[in-house]
């Protein structure tokens, strides 16, 4: 039997029930409204933010040929998404240089010490295009030596998977005679065992300001097993057809 104290409480509840529901919804909306203002105050900022950078790029043109200047004004928009959106997936690759996934780069200049040039290219030469070295290593992408002003100096650049310091260690353990006699080509190597090694690659390494990797994901182990999968599909499906 419902008795008269439980009939006078139940609009009692009802009554609460109908003042939290209404008290709920509009700390929802003040939160609602604040993460908007919030938002609206980021984006007026990144906006200023990007016309500044806009604004610095223009600056910097004003005395590029004319050509320049109309290739920059083709280019603002997309040059704006860009500095709005970062996608830039470049970081720290240890010691020095870049990474993007699991791709690293590393750019030495080099001077020749006398005889230097003309002793590797002899040696490069010589290999006639194989480099087994750098599979032995298993880590490395591509590598470049090119020769500069008058073979006096040289840019050599690689791609390579992991960071710097194994990456070192690597060529270190894996394939020194080849790098005491490549790199006793320039001023000052002091030998891939030498303690000093490390500190010799920094100080000539120029780490990338720009550097673009089509699959910084894949190293260079998934990237052949991509190779010989791809290979072995081709061949299936010669034989289906």
């Amino acid at each position: 039997m419902t008795t008269q104290a439980q009939v006078r409480t139940r609009p009692e509840q009802q009554d609460q029930a109908e003042v939290a529901r209404i008290e709920g919804q509009r700390n929802r909306n003040e939160k609602a409204a604040m993460s908007t203002q919030i938002a609206t105050a980021n984006r007026s900022k990144q906006d200023s933010s990007t016309e500044r950078k806009i604004q610095n790029l223009r600056d910097v043109f004003a005395d590029a040929p004319e050509i320049a200047k109309t290739a920059l004004e083709n280019l603002v928009q997309e040059l704006a998404s860009h500095m709005s959106e970062s996608r830039s997936r470049m970081e720290s690759a240890g010691r020095t240089g870049s990474r993007q996934g699991s791709v690293s780069e590393l750019t030495l200049m080099l001077r020749f010490a006398p005889g230097g040039a003309r002793r590797l290219r002899t040696l490069l030469q010589a290999q006639n295009g194989n480099f087994d070295g750098a599979d032995k290593v298993g880590t490395v992408h591509d590598m470049r030596f090119v020769f500069l002003d008058n073979d006096t100096k040289l840019i050599f650049a690689t791609a390579y998977d992991g960071d710097w310091d194994s990456y070192i260690d690597d060529f270190a353990t894996k394939i020194p005679d080849i790098m005491d006699a490549a790199f006793s080509a320039f001023e000052g190597w002091p030998g891939i065992h030498s303690p000093k090694v490390k500190d010799w690659i920094a100080e000539h390494q120029v780490t990338a300001e720009g550097w673009y990797v089509a699959n910084p994901s894949l190293t260079v182990v998934e990237t052949r097993r991509l190779g010989k999968v791809g290979k072995a599909v081709d061949e299936l499906l010669d034989k289906i057809g």
